[in-house]
């Protein structure tokens, strides 16, 4: 089955940033392509956001639809709610958008590549196996300066108690920590 193609499919219709999401790293057959990416239509139904953006107004986002927000959006107070233990970042849903609308999705792709250029970098050097999901709420979540401080001090940091590149789970441990703390910062809960 196949279906409309985006230009940016990891950028969601309703505003996710697919780019962010843990299961768009995950290797093999249940690797999401992003949102109307390769043979998407194969492995997700369609949504009312796809059906109603991409397939009928033939837009990239919401964001750029002149009746945004419509009926579709739930209220701004239910997205700061909403979330799963894997990818809860609905709270960016309508400020990813309301950027979209003001500064042009282009503008937002390019600041969206800078957080998915430092999720890779985490997942090259600290990925243990069990924290995909939490750096990629982290790179959502997190100021994109406070995370390229945080993978730099966690680079020097592992470097001075020398934990060798393949000790993956001491690598994760300090920068886990050093991710929590400027989210505690930030006032953002990780978890």
């Amino acid at each position: 089955m196949t279906g409309p193609r985006k230009a940016y499919p990891t950028i969601g219709v309703c505003g996710l940033d697919c780019g962010l999401c843990p299961r768009y790293y995950t290797l093999g057959k249940s690797r999401c392509p992003g949102c109307c990416g390769p043979d998407f239509f194969n492995k997700h139904p369609s949504c009312s956001f796809i059906t109603c953006g991409v397939k009928t107004r033939k837009l990239e986002v919401c964001g750029e639809c002149p009746e945004f927000p419509c009926a579709k959006f739930k209220p701004p107070e239910e997205y700061q709610v909403l979330g799963s233990s894997s990818y809860p970042p609905y709270r960016k849903v309508l400020p990813n958008l309301y950027f979209i609308k003001a500064q042009g999705i282009a503008r937002f792709v390019e600041q969206q590549k800078k957080r998915r250029r430092l999720l890779r970098g985490m997942l090259a050097n600290f990925d243990d196996g069990r924290s995909r999901s939490f750096y990629c709420r982290a790179t959502a979540l997190l100021d994109p300066l406070g995370l390229a401080s945080a993978l730099s001090e966690a680079k020097r940091k592992a470097g001075r108690a020398k934990i060798p590149p393949d000790d993956a789970k001491g690598r994760a441990r300090v920068l886990r920590e050093l991710l929590n703390e400027r989210a505690r910062r930030e006032g953002i809960e990780l978890k």
